[in-house]
């Protein structure tokens, strides 16, 4: 049964060689800065990270434009 022995550890070395490259991988910054860019300007469809930021970015690049609905009691 020496082979069936082999076989587990090597299944075992395997797991574990997984499971240090994705934990030497580490988090992917890109995919947690897309993913906290949640408010899109209707207008030039640029992305920012909370309604504060939304508010100026809309208030400085489209002067013109109304102030859309869920802008209208935020602070900037």
């Amino acid at each position: 049964m020496a082979r069936g022995h082999q076989k587990i550890q090597s299944q075992q070395k395997n797991a574990k060689k997984q499971a240090d490259a994705k934990k030497a991988k580490g988090h992917d910054q890109k995919t947690a800065a897309k993913a906290a860019l949640i408010f899109t300007c209707l207008v030039c469809r640029s992305q920012m990270p909370d309604p504060k930021t939304f508010k100026q970015h809309f208030e400085s690049k489209h002067p013109k434009s109304p102030l859309p609905p869920e802008l209208e009691g935020v602070e900037a």
